[in-house]
């Protein structure tokens, strides 16, 4: 076996900027940072989040066809201003500043940005003053998103106005002899109506992108890719039975058949059923070597106690490689180990060496395999964000029901039961969980919701059960509705299936007497609650 963490191999998945047209998006703590690069991957261009501070050299190196500067919460002129290399506006490379990114290029480029008269936030009217290649097909007049206290009040004498909003004269700008571009608004998300069109001419009007990163032509190069790696030797899959590992499985099924082993480990934190499902998708479906491991006992007594959400994952982390190393060493000649990490989680967790290094949560999936384990690491979507994901397992031709289930974390149940685990909390949480699921299906509305479920939380309430007082537990619902899981707006459930939701909940778990439910978005909420 190999040192996983030696150069090589560390498995990059489908970056290679040779071969693809790649866009960077260099990230200044803004909330929809990861927005824009899902919003550029819309255009079929690939796209990439990377620390604010790369080096000139090293964006050199990933030979970018374009770099979009994210927004940020700072202001330009404060004395901890994170600052870009300023070589980068030396290389001739088309750059696009959204909000903190305008600033930091108009200060740099010799302008003025101070804070302003009047703060934007929220819809705001924008007229385009002067067309061009940034808002070719766009109207005179937008509705644009505006999240700004700072502005631009003066322009350096190479730069001029694009458009303008009633108290923003600077709310889009060009350099006159560069390729440089800036946005005082957010185009990357919703609320701004052309916003889509707008990224849309900088990466192909002003960029040059023909927009050649497609989903089918990615599954062909990675089977190839994973064939020629793994040769003869044998492949291990941590399977969980959702989404991500299963269109990894499917992947790695389709470039070296046989040759791949799944471990499924059931650590007593999964949605009721989830199991046998499991089992009979897999070996029906692939027809591969499944290894079914029961360690519900193991997990619970390592949990027993412990309340912190980071706790909980590092521990399930933990246990879960014990549990799976000593069953992978059953299987001979097994060389790799695949797992079905996302974009996002790498990107909150950390791990891409240029990437933000801001840490959100723990995935234990990400970087949290020791050394000692001795398998060379296969992540084949860690790249690739949860909608690319599904579209890639339905050109795979996994079923539906399969494709849509609704994300479900790593550390399962243990982060939707607040508060200490057990095994009797946990079965209340399981039976509220399919109550909630089942009507949502019932309904029609587990298509239209992208991710619901309970959560337990460690309070109780006071209730009145035919003559007699009760205290127990709560439920909360959680239902939202996104494109891309960064950002996320809470569904309105209708009023009749809520009710029939909490209804069920109360009279058919044992000890819930409350049912709430959740009106958060995200940011600046999360979707889980832990």
């Amino acid at each position: 076996m190999t040192n996983p963490s030696a150069p090589g191999n560390q498995y990059r998945g489908f970056v290679d900027p040779t071969q693809e047209e790649l866009v960077l998006v260099l990230d200044f703590g803004g909330q929809t940072a990861q927005l824009i690069a899902r919003r550029v991957r819309d255009q079929n261009v690939f796209c990439q989040l990377v620390r604010h501070d790369l080096s000139c050299d090293r964006i050199r190196e990933l030979n970018p066809k374009g770099l979009i500067l994210s927004g940020g919460p700072a202001s330009v002129y404060g004395k901890q201003a994170p600052k870009v290399d300023p070589a980068i506006f030396e290389l001739g490379i088309p750059i696009l500043g959204i909000c903190y990114g305008l600033h930091l290029i108009c200060e740099a480029e010799g302008g003025s940005v101070l804070p302003g008269t009047t703060r934007e936030f929220g819809r705001t009217v924008c007229r385009v003053t002067e067309a061009g290649q940034l808002f070719d097909g766009l109207p005179p007049e937008t509705t644009v998103w505006m999240s700004h206290g700072d502005q631009v009040e003066d322009l350096a004498a190479n730069f001029v106005s694009l458009a303008r909003t009633d108290t923003c004269p600077n709310a889009a700008v060009k350099h006159l002899r560069k390729p440089i571009y800036g946005l005082q608004f957010h185009p990357e998300v919703t609320h701004s109506e052309h916003g889509g069109q707008l990224l849309a001419n900088f990466v192909k009007n002003v960029c040059g992108c023909r927009g050649t990163w497609k989903i089918s032509s990615l599954i062909e190069r990675e089977v190839q890719t994973i064939r020629e790696r793994v040769g003869n030797r044998r492949v291990i899959c941590g399977l969980s039975g959702g989404v991500d590992s299963s269109v990894t499985a499917a992947i790695l099924y389709k470039a070296i058949g046989t040759q791949l082993s799944c471990i499924f480990v059931d650590n007593g934190m999964l949605r009721k059923g989830e199991s046998d499902r499991v089992r009979d998708r897999f070996q029906n479906h692939f027809r591969t070597d499944l290894h079914v491991v029961d360690a519900r006992k193991q997990f619970l007594d390592e949990l027993a106690g412990v309340s912190e959400p980071q706790q909980k994952r590092k521990i399930i982390g933990r246990v879960f490689i014990d549990v799976f190393r000593k069953e992978a060493e059953s299987i001979e000649n097994a060389h790799f180990l695949a797992q079905g990490t996302l974009y996002p989680d790498v990107i909150e967790s950390g791990a891409n060496g240029d990437g933000p290094a801001a840490t959100i949560k723990a995935h234990h999936n990400v970087g949290g395999l020791p050394e000692q384990l001795g398998f060379e690491l296969i992540e084949p979507l860690r790249d690739l964000f949860k909608d690319e994901v599904r579209r890639m397992g339905l050109e795979l031709g996994l079923p539906e029901e399969l494709i849509w289930r609704h994300p479900f974390p790593g550390p399962g149940l243990a982060v939707r039961c607040l508060g200490a685990v057990s095994e009797s909390r946990l079965d209340t949480l399981r039976e509220a969980d399919a109550i909630v699921l089942e009507e949502l299906r019932k309904s029609g509305l587990y298509r239209d919701v992208q991710q619901a479920f309970a959560v337990l939380l460690p309070v109780q309430s006071v209730g009145v059960m035919g003559d007699g007082r009760t205290y127990e537990d709560v439920v909360a619902v959680r239902a939202v509705q996104t494109d891309d899981f960064m950002t996320a707006d809470w569904y309105h459930i209708p009023y009749d299936v809520i009710g029939r939701m909490s209804t069920r909940i109360i009279n058919e778990v044992r000890g819930v007497n409350r049912v709430v439910y959740d009106v958060s978005s995200k940011p600046p909420s999360t979707i889980e609650w832990e």
